[in-house]
Parts: C-alpha cells; structure tokens; sequence
C-alpha cells in the first residue's frame, strides 16, 4: 500500500501495484519493481560496473568530506552520489582498456561560493602543507571557512579538516605524519559560515616524497 503526500495530486511512498513511490530531497519518483534478472552483464554493461566500482573506492576516503562539499549540488542528488557523479563525467578516463582517475580534475566541492585571492598550498619540513590566502571580509564572507583535504590515493589516506580555518584568517595548517616514500594531493575549496553553498575546490597538484 502506497501512502500519499500532500493529498491525491501529490507523490506518495511505498508500493502501490507494480510501482514503487519514493521522495529524494523533497523530490517525488516512482519506478517498477525491481525484476531479479537471470541474464548475465553484456561487456559493456560489466565494464561500466567496474567503472562504478573503482570511482567508488577512488571515493570512499573521502566521504565526509563530498558530503559537505556537494551538499544541495541539485535537486536530485547531493553529497557522495553527487561527488561521484561529477568525477565519472568529468576525472574518469579509458585509455588503453584501463580505468583511470585523473586527480587534477577531481573535485572536493562544488558551487558558486567565490574563493579568495591568492589561495595556494606549500609544503613546510618535515610534515606540513600551508595553504594560504588573502583573508577578506568581502561581502560578509570572512566566517566561511576551509574545506582542505590532502589525499595520498595510493595508500587511501585521506588528512584534512571539512570546517577549517575561517576565511579572515588567511592561513591553515595541516599535518601528515611521515611524508616520506608517500605522493599526496593537494585540495580546497570553501564552505559558507551558514552552509548554505560552496565553493568548485582548487587542486594544487602533486607532492611526492
């Protein structure tokens, strides 16, 4: 039995007949049954299960992180499936029959908050990358704060802050323990002080060590 909301015009929940009525961020869907099927994958359809599989674990480090940098990305989908979305169009190439991510064009967050000037990432012996800015007060926007994340993909180490420093300060330091034989990469963008956008995040490219 299906259960309608907002009365007979508007979309319901649960299962009425051979349908299936469900909301996504306030947004009403409804689809057929879901049929067990007995044929195997075609070719592509299990090459495009493995590009899912490895955009998903490229991704899971850094869940938290996606969450709130692709909150409200639209109405149909936000946070992890958004950010995993953007990276299968956008960082998710086939060269040679390989799947490959290409981490410059990965995102951490997405949205039309403006960044600050000069916003850039060094490294500082013996553990620390600096990222830094010109802080400003720019249209009230100085309690937006640092989304930073420094990513060794390899070894699925994922170190950074989702709410860092605000923006009037101008500076965040973040430590990594023993750099040393490890590749990291570099990421930020900005999260408004009401969370109600975000920043496209910046990558700084590679570090090796």
């Amino acid at each position: 039995m299906g259960r309608l909301i907002n009365g007979p015009n508007g979309p319901f929940i649960g299962k009425a007949g051979s349908f299936v009525g469900y909301t996504v961020n306030g947004v009403g869907y409804i689809k057929g049954l879901y049929k067990l099927r007995t044929k195997p994958p075609t070719e592509k359809e299990a090459f495009n299960q493995k590009k899912f599989a490895v955009a998903q674990k490229w991704l899971h480090p850094l869940t938290i992180f996606v969450r709130a940098g692709f909150r409200g990305y639209n109405e149909r989908f936000q946070g992890f499936v958004a950010a995993k979305s953007y990276l299968m169009k956008n960082a998710l190439k086939v060269i040679d029959d390989q799947i490959v991510i290409d981490p410059a064009l990965v995102r951490i967050s997405s949205g039309t908050l403006p960044l600050p000037e000069n916003l850039e990432c060094t490294f500082q012996e013996p553990d620390i990358f600096r990222f830094a800015w010109t802080p400003s007060l720019w249209e009230t926007h100085g309690y937006d704060q640092l989304i930073v994340l420094v990513y060794d993909i390899e070894n699925g180490q994922a170190y950074g802050k989702v709410y860092g420093k605000d923006r009037s300060s101008g500076e965040q330091l973040l430590s990594v323990g023993n750099p040393i034989g490890k590749t990291f990469h570099a990421y930020a963008g900005f999260i408004a002080a009401d969370r109600s956008r975000q920043s496209d995040s910046v990558h700084f490219g590679k570090f090796e060590f």
